[in-house]
């Protein structure tokens, strides 16, 4: 069985547009981090797990003295690393 493509790769495809992913960030950021997304009315995934499985970005996009910049790059990396689940 082939292997479930990431956000990333989704991505590069043009399957997944940039503004849903943006959206996405913006929302985790300013702490909907709980629900899950939908990309293309196809895909869903756990931004806040996506965010917590790589230790170092879940340190960054937390840390109350990293910019905004700096979480939204973190959470952006988590997302596009992201394998979602198919609906």
């Amino acid at each position: 069985m082939a292997e479930t493509p990431t956000i990333s790769e989704l991505f590069k495809a043009k399957e997944i547009a940039e503004d849903e992913i943006d959206v996405a960030i913006t929302d985790y950021v300013a702490g909907a981090s709980d629900e899950v997304v939908v990309f293309a009315d196809t895909y869903k995934v756990n931004v806040a797990a996506a965010v917590e499985a790589v230790p170092q970005l879940r340190d960054r996009a937390h840390n109350p003295d990293a910019s905004e910049f700096l979480k939204r790059i973190a959470v952006r990396t988590a997302l596009m690393l992201a394998r979602p689940e198919t609906l």
